[in-house]
């Protein structure tokens, strides 16, 4: 069976109705792939630190994550917002599993730069798969938060599309990222249009081009570095639309795909 990273980003992930779980769940039974979420929780990080007076420093705009925001963090992604997503799973009487990058080493890390500007953030040394796989083969829909341990035991911070990216290269799977838009939408001559498929190159050159922009810049940054990672397909779809995810492994035309190897692009409007 087929397996399919699903991102949820943390600005999405309380917009989505039962119907995106309860799909999830219709995609595992049906034997059609075995799903594996990955999710962020940014916003709600922000708010809790607030919430607990934790001061916060940045570094060239990032945010600084000493050993006391990480404790923050670790709590925000691998409590309330993992633990919540395992909750509507099986509200969609679906069977799932919620850990995090640190549990049996499924994702080694190592610091962002040598130097630790940013403190404990970390970047994806290898993804070992074992466990996930293991969870998938019982019948679990795993649900990952992204941190990371390195051989220390030292925990850290590693942005959720890396962490998806990495899994989804270990697995040989593609990446579907979430989110609250149809898809790359481009107006021309007054009339907005779907961007159904296209390289890397033509999105680097729309990026560049300023054709796309705003919210959904992340979102295609995140899809063109999976596919850097060795990620053969990325798609970013509506997980506001019912059965965007059904439609999208049925062959349907939905959202947008991003390839290595694709060279021309089509619209519908």
């Amino acid at each position: 069976m087929k397996t399919l990273i699903i991102k949820c980003g943390g600005s999405i992930y309380e917009k989505l109705p039962d119907s995106f779980y309860e799909d999830i769940v219709t995609l595992q039974r049906s034997g059609q792939c075995q799903p594996i979420i990955v999710h962020g929780g940014g916003p709600y990080i922000t708010t809790a630190l607030n919430k607990y007076g934790v001061k916060t420093t940045f570094h060239e705009g990032l945010r600084v994550t000493s050993s006391e925001v990480l404790d923050i963090v670790e709590m925000v992604l691998s409590g309330t917002i993992n633990k919540q997503i395992v909750a509507n799973l099986k509200k969609a009487k679906g069977n799932s599993f919620g850990l995090s990058g640190v549990d049996g080493q499924l994702i080694q890390a190592a610091p962002i730069t040598e130097d630790h500007p940013l403190g404990f953030v970390g970047k994806v040394q290898r993804a070992q798969t074992d466990i996930v796989e293991h969870l998938a083969k019982q019948g679990y829909i795993p649900v990952i938060s992204p941190l990371g341990i390195d051989d220390n035991g030292q925990k850290y911070n590693i942005n959720g599309d890396v962490v998806a990216a990495a899994i989804a290269q270990e697995l040989n799977a593609n990446i579907c990222f979430i989110s609250d838009v149809p898809g790359i939408q481009l107006e021309e001559e007054g009339l907005t249009s779907v961007l159904k498929t296209a390289s890397h190159h033509q999105i680097e050159s729309m990026i560049n081009e300023n054709k796309i922009s705003g919210g959904m810049l992340p979102k295609v940054n995140a899809a063109l570095d999976s596919l850097k990672y060795g990620v053969s397909e990325a798609i970013i779809l509506n997980g506001l639309d019912s059965n965007s995810l059904l439609d999208y492994l049925n062959g349907k035309e939905v959202g947008t795909k991003i390839t290595l190897d694709k060279e021309e692009s089509s619209y519908a409007t």
